[in-house]
């Protein structure tokens, strides 16, 4: 596939790229390697302190990048990761066999703790395909925390906590995580109390958010502050759900729970549906819901570690909205 020592310094280069990232020592998880945009296409590596997550996106041999790799960083282990194109279409024992739990080099790690910004979080690196941090959220993370002075999340699709944990440490009164999975909601309580933040029972809500969302919504429960990330495709107790059709429908309910003049953050990482698309499919959710919006912010994952070539599409897309009062205050 690639010569032992064009890996190497394409490697090296990349490296170089990441440096900012490291230099104050307050983040230890980041993207080493992000396909094309770094001479790799089909591969990326993500960093999590001393352990790497090697993933491939097209069928090639995992050996020669691992020797780079290990040539290069040293690492504890290197987790090797082979991604369908939908993941969320495969059975589990399909899953499991793309995702090994043990490392193709090292010794098995069960979990690994690291650093974004300061704050730390628990990663699993054999647990499967996701392993605990989604690193191209570090900016929105950044953003919720810069942000949430004073304010109360509800964190939809919550996963293992981060947007909860970045609230919190920005000085947010009440974090509320969403999700349907008990074990993810677990592990984001670890996330939680590995930064000091205590936590109720009332800051966990099990269950999927189109149903969810409705009913916080009759008990007149609004959040200053609502985050949407939902997967490209899943399938859940509502129903399958994709982005590219479910979104406005997600939006309109979302909508209903943002408090006035709150703000709503709604992201998409499919990388085959444009910004400009994604942000129609907002809006249309939006028109339905009743609610005006003042468009605060357009996020993305950071240029240090997720370089997209030119013409390329960008895979992370996050509108950040501020919500009028209008639908409320008429009991829409």
């Amino acid at each position: 596939m690639h010569g032992a020592e064009r890996l190497r310094t394409q490697l090296r280069r990349a490296a170089e790229q990441r440096a900012p990232l490291l230099a104050s020592g307050r983040t230890t998880a980041y993207r080493w390697v992000n396909g094309l945009a770094d001479g790799l296409e089909g591969v990326t590596v993500d960093v999590f302190s001393d352990v790497l997550v090697l993933a491939l996106y097209a069928e090639m041999e995992a050996g020669p990048l691992v020797e780079a790799l290990v040539a290069e960083a040293s690492p504890r282990a290197v987790y090797v990761k082979r991604r369908p194109r939908a993941a969320s279409r495969l059975p589990p024992e399909a899953l499991r066999k793309r995702a090994p739990s043990a490392p193709l080099h090292g010794a098995d790690v069960e979990t690994v703790d690291v650093l974004e910004e300061g704050l730390t979080f628990r990663i699993r690196p054999g647990e499967g395909l996701a392993v605990g941090l989604y690193l191209d959220m570090r900016d929105t993370r950044a953003f919720v925390r810069a942000h949430a002075s004073g304010t109360t999340l509800l964190n939809c699709f919550a996963y293992t906590g981060g947007f909860a944990v970045a609230a919190r440490a920005g000085g947010a009164t009440a974090a509320v995580n969403l999700d349907v999975s008990k074990r993810a909601l677990r592990w984001a309580e670890e996330n939680a109390a590995l930064n000091g933040q205590p936590t109720a029972a009332a800051d966990a809500l099990c269950g999927d958010a189109f149903s969810w969302l409705p009913r916080l919504a009759r008990g007149g429960r609004t959040f200053s502050t609502v985050v949407l990330d939902p997967p490209a495709f899943a399938r859940g107790p509502s129903g399958p759900f994709s982005v590219a059709r479910d979104t406005p429908r997600l939006v309109e309910r979302a909508a209903a729970v943002v408090a006035a003049s709150g703000t709503l953050l709604a992201c998409c990482n499919q990388q085959s549906l444009s910004a400009e698309r994604f942000s129609a499919l907002v809006q249309r959710g939006l028109a339905a819901s009743g609610r005006r919006a003042k468009p605060l912010a357009r996020l993305g994952a950071s240029g240090v570690d997720f370089p997209v070539r030119n013409g390329e599409p960008e895979g992370l897309k996050v509108e950040v909205l501020r919500l009028d009062a209008n639908a409320l205050a008429s009991g829409a």
